[in-house]
């Protein structure tokens, strides 16, 4: 069975507007990413919504725990901002069992280019076929169970908690 993977927006999927200056959405950069990364899991890609995290709502989580429970795949990759992923993954992890879930996101856009989001895509979707049913978060090539990882803004990076 192939693995789901939600996109939800966050700076993995972020555009330069170099007029402007700002960041901002036009269209999901998942499937290149596989294709650049000569990914052979078979995937099916459902693009929920396309926000930066810190402006997700409890209605924006209602719907992503929606489409985790309405997908006929055991296993799923969630790409995520990463600001507000710990409590996207928490509300996941209440409504949601038997389902092995890995969200993943980036710190530096795809279309930089020097980006982490293709590393953190393979690294996720590697964890969603080896871990057991439960909820995690994938970053930096680690994963961590839902309830023990916090962002370090500091340092830039997921560590344990």
């Amino acid at each position: 069975m192939p693995i789901r993977i939600l996109v939800t927006g966050g700076t993995f999927d972020k555009e330069y507007d170099e007029l402007t200056g700002r960041l901002y959405f036009k269209d999901t950069h998942v499937a290149e990413m596989l294709r650049l990364g000569r990914s052979r899991v078979e995937v099916t890609i459902r693009t929920v919504m396309m926000i930066d995290s810190l402006e997700m709502t409890d209605a924006d989580r209602g719907l992503i725990v929606q489409n985790c429970a309405q997908s006929p795949e055991d296993r799923i990759v969630i790409t995520h901002g990463t600001d507000t992923m710990t409590d996207t993954a928490a509300a996941i992890a209440h409504a949601i069992s038997g389902k092995t879930i890995v969200l993943t996101g980036a710190m530096i856009p795809y279309a930089f280019g020097s980006s982490d989001g293709l590393f953190n895509l393979g690294s996720a979707l590697s964890f969603a076929q080896v871990l057991p049913p439960g909820v995690y978060i994938a970053m930096n090539g680690k994963s961590f169970p839902w309830d023990r990882v916090q962002k370090n803004r500091e340092r830039g990076e997921f560590e344990e908690i």
